[in-house]
This record gives structure tokens, sequence and C-alpha cells, in this order.
């Protein structure tokens, strides 16, 4: 009498379908923080003018896990002037967005980023 062949046991350490715990390929990188298309054109508008007035000449961005940055300079050599910072983990707290002077002061913080970008509004007003 023949008996069914049983299926051959997997090797320790194996999930059973062949390929080791973990996958050949690394564990996807956690997501970052970014600023979307719409925070990216009010920020843009604002740097613009202020370029148009002679006060910034150059930017930068970085997407960080916790957070998204936007500084400017106002040479491109420095250290920045101002950052814009997007911290979504803040967002039921003080507000995710703010703005931070070289010193390291917080300028402006707040749900509205419409809003915490208008510390910049007074800096366009010169006399002539």
């Amino acid at each position: 009498m023949l008996t069914p062949l049983s299926p051959p046991a997997s090797p320790p350490g194996s999930s059973g379908s062949g390929q080791p715990q973990g996958g050949p390929f690394p564990a996807p990188a956690p997501p970052q923080t970014a600023f979307d298309r719409a925070e990216l054109a009010l920020i843009l508008s604002v740097y613009g003018r202020m370029v148009a007035a002679g006060e910034w000449r150059d930017y930068a961005m970085s997407f960080l896990r916790e957070v998204a940055v936007f500084s400017i300079f106002r040479r491109a050599a420095e250290t920045p002037i101002y950052r814009i910072e997007k911290r979504p983990r803040l967002r039921g707290a003080q507000g995710q967005y703010a703005v931070i002077g070289m010193d390291g002061r917080i300028l402006k913080r707040g749900h509205d980023l419409r809003a915490v970008l208008r510390v910049f509004d007074g800096k366009l007003i010169r006399a002539v």
C-alpha cells in the first residue's frame, strides 16, 4: 500500500515560503514629512516677493522623518536667516507650522500656514 508523501519540512528561521524571514529586501524606509503642492505655492509666493525686494537670495529644503524645513538665506554661503518648519506631530497642540529666526527663536507658530507666513508681511513694507 502506498502512503501519500508529506511536503518537506521548512528549514528553521524561514516562513515556509522558501524565503528567510525578513525577505531578501530591506524594510522600506519610514515615510518623510514634506510640504505638499499648496504649501509650497504659499511659501514660494512669499519667497518670490522677498527676492524681488532684494532681501533674500537662496533657499534649501530638507525632508526628514518628523520635520520638513524650508531654509531661507541672504547669501548662499551662510546660515539660514529663517526656517519655515512643518511638524505634523504638533498638529493637535501648538500647530504644525512655525517660522524660526536665525537665533532659534520661534517668530510665529500656528495651524494655518498662510497666517504663519504673515510674519514676513511687515518686512516688505519700507519707507521710500
